[in-house]
């Protein structure tokens, strides 16, 4: 596909003009690309012909067409416009405006949502630079101290739409009304030199969203690109700026970096740019302190689990998000564990306390929803009940509703290098045997080697007090 993809760029800049003696916009007409109706979204194509029949200017951008072209199944399809979000809302009766930093619509169809933004302009501030004088009462947009921008929604014409996205490749517009392809910033070069580079100066862009810096890293993962040099420059010096995003925000920021597919290699980018202790501080400590116990390698298990994890979604499976962050985790929780069983608790309350302690601090920099921490905490509470197999114990953990994701979280614990005495190969016989083979399999562990606590010995009853009045016992 790429082959293909630079013989078209040829085409298009005269064998790569610089971009200083190119000119802007490169249009592909129909004929010189490979993206036609049948690799898009219909319900995409429908919100693209009524924009157009009311008179607006619609395209198609972004990835979906970066990734038609590097040669990836397109999952995402956003539009964008002239039309304003309430113009966008009141031509589609399925749809609904959403956003404060950003106004957008969604069109939906079913389960899927068509995006659509209105063409963007440089922020109020930008314009106002020059005119320090000039007030920004009325104009729709906010910056933090830190210049961070908290609101955007000036509105301008599709080329300042293009200046004003982050990566050149995202800069791509697909026209339905003659199927051209337009580049605005070069993004067709590098796609074929297989570059991820910004649009403007990146420390501003940056400074706009440092969010940004996320998505080179998740990009160079996913497609396997280099970042740019003049890209890639100030991103350590400036990962300090994700401190400032909101927690909910950087949560699904994780999930789509390590939650792609390509989480291993995303991993390894993270840390080397020094963005991964703004995401998971306690893991990030833990693994510069080189901690590691005879029972658990806290990088190798990570590792372990990453390529767990790539291998579903490679397969087309899906993974539940709570189990990712359960893994990145776990060797914080295990440290925990150790440090208050030092103290003296009891094994249990030990861990629900070092739970507790690093879900507390891990929140602060990613938000998780209850729904997912409730879930982590029974596969954490569940490597612990697993090894307690006699009597009917077995059967009880076998229907527990988080059963199978402790099961697999306790193979990655093992494949990561900690022994546990072929707990793992028991489990996967003992959901598949019959209920006499499963019977047989429990008599056949060694309870005393296998659960230090073995079964519980009964209490003696105690006989209860009579109510009746004590014979006296006759004088001597």
């Amino acid at each position: 596909m790429l082959t293909g993809l630079k013989s078209l760029v040829r085409k298009a800049t005269s064998i790569f003009a610089s971009p200083k003696a190119q000119t802007y916009p490169i249009i592909i007409p129909r004929s010189d690309h490979s993206l036609s109706r049948q690799n898009l979204s219909p319900n995409a194509v429908k919100v693209l012909y009524r924009l157009n029949k009311a008179g607006f200017d619609a395209y198609l951008v972004g990835g979906c067409i970066r990734d038609h072209l590097i040669g990836v199944d397109a999952k995402d399809f956003d539009v964008v416009t002239n039309a304003t979000p309430e113009e966008i809302h009141d031509l589609f009766s399925n749809s609904r405006l959403i956003g404060r930093r950003f106004r957008l619509v969604h069109v939906t169809f079913g389960r899927e949502i068509i995006e659509v933004s209105t063409f963007r302009a440089p922020s109020a501030q930008e314009d106002s630079a020059s005119k320090p004088q000039e007030s920004l009462k009325g104009k729709d947009s906010a910056r933090s101290a830190h210049g961070i921008v908290l609101r955007d929604n000036v509105y301008g014409s599709i080329e300042e739409d293009a200046e004003r996205r982050d990566f050149t490749f995202n800069a791509l517009y697909y026209n339905v009304q003659d199927f051209s392809i337009h580049d605005y910033c070069g993004g067709l070069e590098d796609i074929a030199n297989k570059k991820i580079r910004i649009i403007g100066d990146a420390r501003q862009r940056y400074q706009e969203d440092p969010v940004r810096m996320l998505r080179a890293i998740r990009f160079a993962g996913k497609l396997g690109f280099d970042i740019d040099e003049e890209t890639a420059a100030p991103i350590k010096e400036m990962a300090h700026l994700l401190d400032h995003i909101p927690p909910a925000r950087l949560f699904e920021e994780v999930l789509k970096l390590l939650g792609s597919g390509n989480g291993i290699k995303t991993f390894h980018l993270l840390r080397q740019y020094g963005l991964f202790k703004y995401l998971f501080p306690d893991t990030e400590a833990l693994l510069v302190s080189g901690w590691k116990r005879d029972d658990i390698n806290p990088e190798a298990f990570i590792l372990q689990g990453l390529e767990n994890t790539d291998k579903r979604l490679q397969a087309g499976k899906t993974t539940a998000p709570y189990f990712l962050y359960a893994v990145m985790l776990w060797p914080s929780v295990v440290l925990r564990h150790e440090e208050f069983q030092s103290q003296g608790m009891p094994t249990t309350p030990a861990l629900h306390q070092a739970a507790s302690m690093v879900l507390d601090n891990q929140v602060a920099s990613t938000a998780i929803p209850r729904r997912f921490s409730t879930p982590m905490r029974e596969i954490w509470d569940m490597q612990f009940r697993l090894p307690k197999r006699y009597g009917k114990r077995a059967f009880v953990l076998l229907d527990h509703p988080r059963f199978r994701a402790a099961f697999d979280f306790l193979l990655i614990r093992e494949l990561s290098g900690t022994e546990l005495g072929g707990l793992g190969a028991w489990w996967e016989s003992f959901q598949f045997a019959n209920e006499n083979e499963q019977r047989e399999l429990i008599k056949s562990i060694d309870l005393r080697a296998n659960d230090k606590e073995g079964p519980k010995k009964r209490r003696p009853r105690r006989r209860k007090k009579s109510n009746a009045p004590q014979r006296e016992t006759p004088e001597e």
